[in-house]
């Protein structure tokens, strides 16, 4: 099972890994944090403090069209906020 789907890089996220040492993963919905924390810990080599999880439900959408108003709604996702020890960082922009 594919634990970690992919990093959130926005400038919010930028800013808190840089102040607090945090970094932002969307993850598989049935993941806990153990499992998220030792996922973290083999990808990227690091030691993870603290782990943080949050589930957001998907968000309805509307688009008006020449056929009409056409209804749909996004994904839902799971969100986790790594904690780093001090003097551990990841570099998500290497592969870039």
């Amino acid at each position: 099972m594919n634990i970690l789907i992919e990093p959130i890089i926005t400038e919010k996220m930028t800013g808190i890994s840089e102040k607090l040492n945090q970094y932002g993963f969307i993850v598989e919905k049935k993941a806990n944090k153990v499992e998220i924390k030792k996922a973290v810990e083999k990808y990227y080599n690091v030691t993870v403090e603290n782990v943080n999880t949050m589930v957001y439900g998907g968000k309805r959408k509307n688009r008006f069209t020449k056929t009409g108003l056409i209804k749909g709604k996004k994904k839902s996702f799971k969100k986790a906020v790594v904690t780093l020890v001090d003097g551990d960082t990841i570099d998500l922009y290497s592969n870039i």
